[in-house]
């Protein structure tokens, strides 16, 4: 049943006319790219990015990948290791890197061993429940274990292993994610929070979004659990409806079609509009939502995506990550890829306000990042806000980002 805040499609045909042709027109085929993310490739094949995207993308990456296995731990770990989602972030740029120098013939032997070594780590911090994260005595829910979790199983989604060991330990994450996704009748219920052991209920959509696409490129795994044993699921229901709740309707204004953070905590500024509060939409958390959408599996033609694409039009840049600024900017960038990529969506519409016409979002956003990649091959934040002063967290999310737009990962 459609939610009462999400427009229906006469509503985005009335409002958008312009835009829902041109929405048409750029996205004619972009459909089943979900279910090809819950199985992912290392390297896409070479039609699914312009041979110059791919180019700029392997430019990108070289740096990125050589700078990020020089930091590598002997262990194997990257920078904060009572956080092994750091680590899973860096492992994904490392996957990208050598999928890149596999697309040109090259040898990524290098980066080939430093992303085994990761794995490896990961793989080591798994606990008796099934999670990938580190246990901090006196804390509940310090671990952060969702939030780990998540990012560390779709991280080893890449991997081609599927020796009894590593899908044992992939299976018993996607338990222990399944089982951390709230129940009930509030406004949580069908999310997900930092931590299953948290003191407090709490859910917010980024760890929605993590463990929604988690689960949903290790599906496969699935296949290899033993005959008779109950396999692990979301419910998608409620991790839809969890979703639409904080997503931005008619009402809302600028704000439409856009997502907020999650009910208590907008990470932005609220908004008033026709006497009530919308939480206000901005680039990161919107782009989230847009990935939720597609791994809920609804299709591009869905009301739900076009108005959130709506927004997209109307607040395209790279220049910042929209209503935060430089807050979350490397992140922004990651999210921006992944979604429009497992979207389908190859080019942006620009709404008439915006000047109209079409931006082809991923020769743009690896120019972008090239203009920002520091001579070593590194990336930083000068803003501290979300850790992306870390230059590993940085760069991880840079590499995902140019992996992503040239192709090379999907």
């Amino acid at each position: 049943m459609q939610p009462t805040h999400a427009p229906s499609r006469a509503s985005v045909k009335a409002l958008f006319p312009a835009l829902a042709a041109a929405l048409a027109a750029a996205f004619p085929a972009a459909a089943p790219a979900a279910e090809e993310a819950a199985a992912p490739a290392a390297a896409a094949p070479a039609a699914a990015a312009p041979s110059a995207a791919a180019g700029d993308a392997r430019a990108v990456l070289a740096g990125a990948g050589a700078w990020l296995a020089a930091q590598q731990k002997e262990d194997g770990s990257f920078s904060n290791p009572k956080h092994p989602g750091l680590t899973a972030i860096a492992l994904w740029g490392l996957e990208g890197a050598a999928a890149a120098k596999e697309s040109a013939g090259e040898d990524a032997s290098a980066e080939r061993a430093a992303a085994e070594k990761a794995a490896a780590w990961i793989l080591s911090r798994a606990q008796d429940d099934g999670g990938f994260y580190t246990r901090i005595p006196g804390r509940a829910g310090g671990g952060l274990s969702t939030y780990n979790t998540a990012l560390c199983l779709a991280a080893l989604s890449f991997s081609k292993r599927t020796d009894p060991e590593f899908v044992g330990k992939v299976l018993a994450a996607r338990d222990f994610l399944a089982s951390s996704q709230l129940e009930g009748d509030d406004g949580f219920a069908g999310g997900f929070g930092y931590d299953k052991a948290a003191p407090h209920r709490y859910a917010d959509l980024n760890n929605a979004v993590f463990a929604i696409e988690a689960m949903r490129r290790t599906q496969r795994f699935e296949d290899l659990r033993p005959a008779g044993a109950k396999k692990a699921d979301l419910d998608w229901d409620a991790a839809l409806s969890f979703v639409e709740s904080l997503h931005n309707g008619d009402g809302a204004g600028d704000d439409a079609g856009g997502f907020a953070y999650n009910h208590a905590d907008a990470k932005a500024d609220g908004a008033a509009s026709d006497g009530r509060i919308v939480l206000r939409s901005y680039g990161s958390i919107t782009y989230s939502g847009l990935l939720a959408l597609v791994y809920c599996k609804l299709p591009p033609d869905d009301p739900r995506v076009r108005s959130t694409l709506d927004w997209v039009s109307r607040h395209w840049t790279l220049d910042e990550n929209p209503g935060m600024g430089e807050q979350g900017l490397y992140f922004f960038y990651d999210i921006v890829s992944r979604a429009l990529s497992v979207s389908g969506f190859e080019s942006v519409p620009r709404s008439a306000e915006s000047g109209g016409g079409s931006v082809e979002w991923r020769p743009a956003l690896l120019r972008k990042l090239r203009s920002l990649q520091r001579p070593d091959g590194s990336f930083v934040n000068r803003n501290g806000r979300y850790w992306e002063n870390d230059p590993v967290l940085a760069t991880g999310y840079s590499a995902v980002a140019a992996a992503f737009a040239g192709g090379l990962l999907r």
